[in-house]
């Protein structure tokens, strides 16, 4: 008898991303071993050249039933596929006692058989809001764990209910087609965040933690209405599937990808584009540019003014826009003031980007 269907929807999850990972690791380290017939770079024929080790896989676990269920099923595949699986925990410390809940993780990641594993204490600023920073800091301190361990890849465990709360927020914002595509199943440097349950919806998740008799942490943040996230997965969503019906967080989820796929081919549109556009000294034309269709135009702006010194965290919508207006309803108006002191302004049927 095979295990749970929420047991074996997850295993299936994570198998599948090990295998991208593998074939990945396979193209740049080579077979596993290969056999040297000549004397290319000094091995006598007949020897083997070893391939680097096995890839270390990191599993960001929080203890709640999203990463716990992402943690057990990394502990069960990983070793049939002879990657080597760790795990890590990040202490937020923004509540009584979570130095404590964060050693209970970490016992449990051990008890699952992953080493290494770790907890890692951040601090938590101010910038953008509670989690906007949360976010920040957790990020900082992954990336630095995963360099420091010389891991392949972290594995997330976002849901798809976690990805229509995330398409939500962007539509909220109105910050255009790249907001609404979610988040990627691949992203960071060099691929290194993966997320193989974003096809998974969170109660599949929760079941196989019950099924497992795994236990979860409920994170109080998630329940707290000061949080935007927490009112919409509380408030919101259910208010939309009241008024329209089942399916929405799966509507939303697909449409997640759909406009992920139209961003990336404008996003290489624009790319391909940016260079038709420049004169001999480097400066945008605004008359190439008026030509452009404006989500390409747009894409090209942004790309810009970031190059110039703009954080892309704080480049909202509506600062491109009215860098837009220069080109498309110029009137002689003054120069457009950008986050990180950047000044756009209308010169000589040029656009010049560049710190104030």
């Amino acid at each position: 008898m095979g295990p749970h269907p929420a047991v074996a929807a997850i295993r299936l999850a994570v198998r599948r991303v090990l295998h991208d990972i593998l074939n990945d690791h396979h193209a740049s380290g080579g077979p596993a071993r290969q056999t040297i017939g000549g004397q290319a770079n000094g091995v006598r024929p007949g020897r083997t050249a070893e391939r680097p080790p096995s890839p270390l896989v990191l599993v960001a676990c929080s203890g709640g039933a999203d990463s716990m269920a992402l943690a057990s099923a990394l502990a069960f595949e990983a070793p049939k596929l002879g990657v080597r699986a760790g795990g890590v925990t990040i202490d937020h410390g923004l509540q009584p006692g979570s130095e404590l809940r964060a050693d209970e993780v970490v016992l449990r990641l051990r008890e699952l058989g992953l080493d290494p594993v770790e907890s890692i204490a951040v601090t938590v600023g101010r910038d953008g809001g509670p989690e906007a920073a949360a976010r920040d800091a957790r990020y900082g301190a992954l990336d630095a764990v995963a360099e420091r361990h010389g891991a392949t890849a972290v594995l997330l465990g976002h849901t798809r209910d976690d990805q229509a709360e995330t398409v939500l927020l962007g539509l909220a914002r109105g910050s255009g087609i790249r907001s609404l595509s979610g988040m990627a199943a691949v992203s960071g440097a060099g691929g290194r965040y993966r997320r193989p349950f974003l096809a998974l919806d969170r109660q599949t998740a929760r079941k196989a933690c019950m099924v497992q008799s795994l236990p979860v942490w409920d994170d109080p943040h998630n329940t707290d209405p000061a949080y935007t996230r927490s009112r919409l997965r509380h408030e919101g969503l259910p208010a939309l599937e009241k008024a329209l019906g089942k399916g929405v967080v799966e509507a939303l989820a697909r449409t997640a990808q759909l406009s992920r796929d139209d961003a990336d081919a404008l996003d290489t549109w624009a790319s391909q584009a940016e260079s038709s556009v420049r004169d001999a000294t480097g400066l945008l034309e605004c008359a190439k540019l008026y030509a452009l269709p404006p989500a390409v135009r747009r894409r090209i702006l942004r790309r810009a003014a970031i190059e110039a010194g703009a954080p892309a965290g704080s480049l909202f919508a509506r600062h491109i826009e009215e860098v837009d207006r220069l080109i498309t309803g110029w009137r002689g108006q003054g120069a457009i003031n950008l986050p990180g002191k950047v000044v756009a302004q209308r010169q000589g049927g040029r656009l010049v980007i560049r710190q104030g």
